[in-house]
């Protein structure tokens, strides 16, 4: 279930508690959601697709 995952924070959030970014939850894929609407809607990316976002994204 997603509640059972754990989530982390952006780096890029700027640390504060009220800023607005978003969660990622790697497990066997990788889930993204945004940290102010937790219980809304969540992106789903295979493990292949998400290390290609990751891996562009640091180019």
């Amino acid at each position: 279930m997603i509640q059972d995952r754990s989530w982390r924070k952006s780096s890029y959030s700027g640390g504060s508690e009220d800023s607005e970014c978003i969660e990622v939850s790697l497990a066997h894929d990788a889930l993204v959601r945004d940290s102010k609407n937790v219980a809304g809607e969540v992106l789903a990316f295979s493990t292949s697709a998400w290390r290609a976002f990751v891996a562009d994204q640091l180019r």
